[in-house]
């Protein structure tokens, strides 16, 4: 009967929040209309005194007037052009001379008995706009309401609920992210079976953050964590929340929670949560209707009960602008990083979109793989679909190597522009600048192979470019490293110097990343000796653009410009000196280029070797010990697992002693003791080489660049060429 009772106060608490709303809406459209007729009346109507109405009558500057008991209607003749388009009224005082003057001056007038009563008016004038304007708000509100249930629904929870047969995305739809799935698959055997966690006093986490750069698949593991769950999926942004109304978000918040209970056990995605979740420290762009919204949100993640099954997924790029409150324990208690795949995964995901595809039997997904470092899922699809497309222009039925391969060019470099003709002068210093680029990496020791070098004009701005593909994945990179990749990019600069003592346009983009990567060796690395491991500049929306913040003063950003200055200008001078001093390989393998538009790496290491045959050796002696490197440390790792499942054998048959020991109570607990003490030591040797290597993983993510846009050495940005 309670229960009866509070339903029916909630029900009559909603329908006095409607009737609040209607007569609010209602009264704003009434003062809205009677401003409305107040401006028409305004404008085309105009009170004048009685004495005024004489002297126009007098001049002949009205052409007719009506008379009524109350008031004369005046129109104003042709030739009075100040009243001219408006309708003039002045009071009738009953002056008997009135239609004497009137004859007299030619003027019709006709008189008019009132037929509409004062009712009558105010119906047509109020009431019958005032009724038209409601039914068009309330057309328009139902329209906008969506599934929010028209004009009174404009707090109802918008997220689309996609029950568990609808839900067709599985983890094996999700690849390259095997560490992210691990890290969610508690949750969906929580949310199978919570018994075994209850029963130990275990609670489900509230909150998960995916959080990880854009295109990396965050959205797509959330849908596969609930189709594996097999439970509800409610999947909303966080811009979603927020709208023109104050208290709109607050009551969706409390609108969804609402939702979820009924359908628990489910999942609720957040997509964008930073939208909403934004630190409240800045009151510089304090939002109070987005602070309610974040409010409503961390009172409603206290509030209900884990043990109900009800798991809340966010996803952001931008984990470091959200609230401390929104990720303390108890609300996000476990952030998940969906970062960028590495070369298996990046496979593996070429394999995933890759399944619908007709590929040819020459496709070497592994190759498409190796050459796309830093891309992440969205980028591998798009670049499956670009090769797809190519076949079907080509008519093809099926995807061969060649397409995938040009597909990739195409996602970097932009397509070919074919209609774009360069002048032999032009084409010469193009050649040159990219042949530059190529021959300073060659000759560099530990800088990333040539791929390909091409003179083709692409869409996206670029003159010809080189393509540099990492022989194997890298996770840090040192000073040396870093000096070099700067010596490559201005290499294309100092050909053009040397060949022909002219400075062009075409190396803009070259000048612009290397005086970055400088700036960044000395402010962020810490690669400077002149300010030794000095932080000057703090990276923001790491996961984003990465801008760099600075955090010294002006002068020591003076300094700070000098010592990126000398950097660049060492590495300009090494260049120049590369080529300075294999000119004659400058100019042989520039003339090949003009002649072919494109060579690739193999062609142009053969051209190198012919003049440094030692270096051939060299390439081939550091690549077999780099692949023998790389067999022992897979063998190691091999051996390190097989070690790990004898300890867990052994980690059982020690349970089983020690309850015997127990038992007993006789001498052979000793000599458990004692084994059990070799194992520990086994066991902590383990757990510290495994701490060691978590260790190194996280400095490696510190460290790690994208590379997927830097991947060629030169882009020519500037059309000026």
């Amino acid at each position: 009967m309670q229960n009866n009772n509070n339903g029916n106060n909630k029900k009559n608490n909603k329908n006095k929040n409607s009737i609040t709303v209607a007569i609010t809406y209602f009264l704003i459209a009434f003062a809205f209309l009677m401003a409305f007729n107040y401006a028409r009346d305004t404008a085309t109507t105009k009170e004048i005194n009685y004495n005024e109405f004489i002297k126009l009558l007098d001049e002949k500057q009205i052409s007719k007037v009506t008379i009524t008991s109350d008031n004369l209607l005046i129109t104003p003749s042709e030739n009075n052009t100040e009243y001219k388009g408006k309708t003039l009224y002045t009071a009738n005082v009953n002056d008997e001379t009135l239609i004497t003057k009137l004859n007299a001056a030619g003027v019709d007038f006709t008189g008019k008995n009132p037929k509409e009563t004062p009712i009558m008016n105010f119906v047509l004038t109020w009431i019958l706009p005032m009724v038209l304007i409601f039914f068009m708000w309330r057309f328009l509100f139902s329209k906008m309401g969506g599934g929010g249930g028209g004009v009174m629904g404009i707090g109802k929870n918008n997220a689309k609920v996609y029950m568990e047969s609808e839900i067709k995305v599985t983890f094996d739809d999700v690849a390259g992210q095997e560490e992210a799935k691990e890290s969610l698959k508690e949750v969906i055997d929580f949310l199978n079976g919570p018994g075994k966690y209850t029963e130990i006093g275990a609670k489900l986490p509230k909150g998960v953050l995916l959080v990880g750069p854009p295109g990396t698949g965050k959205t797509l593991i959330a849908k596969a964590v609930a189709g594996e769950a097999k439970v509800p999926f409610f999947s909303l942004s966080g811009s979603s929340f927020v709208e023109m109304f104050v208290g709109v978000g607050a009551s969706r918040v409390r609108e969804l929670f609402k939702d979820a209970v009924a359908k628990s056990p489910c999942i609720i995605f957040i997509d964008e949560i930073d939208a909403i979740g934004k630190s409240r420290d800045n009151q510089m762009q304090s939002n109070d209707e987005r602070e309610q919204t974040l409010n409503q949100l961390l009172s409603e993640m206290d509030g209900f009960d884990s043990s109900k099954g009800i798991v809340i997924l966010g996803a952001t790029n931008r984990p470091e602008i959200l609230d401390k409150a929104l990720l303390r324990p108890g609300r996000f208690d476990r952030r998940v990083i969906v970062d960028r795949p590495d070369f298996k995964g990046r496979e593996a995901i070429l394999h995933v979109h890759a399944k619908n595809v007709m590929l040819g039997p020459d496709v070497d997904l592994s190759e498409i793989a190796k050459s796309t470092p830093g891309a992440v899922g969205a980028d591998l699809a798009n670049i499956i679909n670009e090769g797809a497309l190519r076949a079907v222009r080509r008519r093809r039925k099926t995807v061969l190597q060649e397409d995938l391969r040009e597909a990739v060019e195409v996602i970097i470099a932009g397509k070919e522009k074919k209609d774009r003709i360069l002048s032999p002068k032009e084409r010469e210093v193009v050649a040159f600048h990219e042949v530059g680029h190529a021959l300073v990496a060659a000759l560099l020791k530990g800088a990333d192979p040539v791929h390909k070098i091409t003179i083709v004009p692409r869409t996206m701005g670029a003159l010809g470019y080189t393509m540099q593909l990492p022989e194997e994945e890298k996770y840090l990179t040192s000073r040396e490293d870093m000096i070099n990749q700067i010596t490559v990019m201005l290499g294309g600069r100092s050909a053009e110097e040397e060949v022909f003592d002219l400075v062009s346009t075409g190396a803009s983009n070259d000048i612009e990343r290397a005086t970055g990567q400088a700036r960044s060796m000395v402010s962020v690395y810490g690669m400077s000796e002149r300010f030794d491991m000095m932080a000057l500049e703090s990276i923001q929306n790491r996961y984003l653009d990465g801008r760099a913040v600075r955090n010294c003063s002006e002068e020591t950003s003076t300094l700070l410009d000098e010592e990126t200055l000398r950097i660049i200008k060492t590495a300009h001078q090494n260049a120049r000196k590369i080529l300075r001093e294999n000119r004659d390989l400058l100019d042989k393998i520039s003339e090949v280029l003009l002649e072919k538009e494109t060579i690739f790496g193999e062609e142009f290491l053969d051209m190198i070797y012919e003049k440094y045959p030692e270096m051939k050796e060299e390439r081939e002696k550091e690549k077999s010990e780099n692949e023998k490197k790389v067999k022992e440390l897979a063998e190691r790792r091999a051996k390190k697992n097989s070690l790990d499942v004898v300890i867990d054998d052994k980690a059982g048959t020690k349970s089983e002693i020690s309850v015997d020991v127990v038992n007993k109570k006789d001498e052979t607990a000793s000599e458990n003791k004692i084994a059990s003490g070799g194992q520990t030591e086994d066991m902590s040797k383990i757990d510290e080489d495994s701490n060691k290597k978590n260790e190194n993983q996280v400095k490696a993510e510190d460290k790690s660049e994208t590379k997927y846009q830097s991947n060629m050495a030169d882009t020519e940005s500037n059309n000026n060429l």
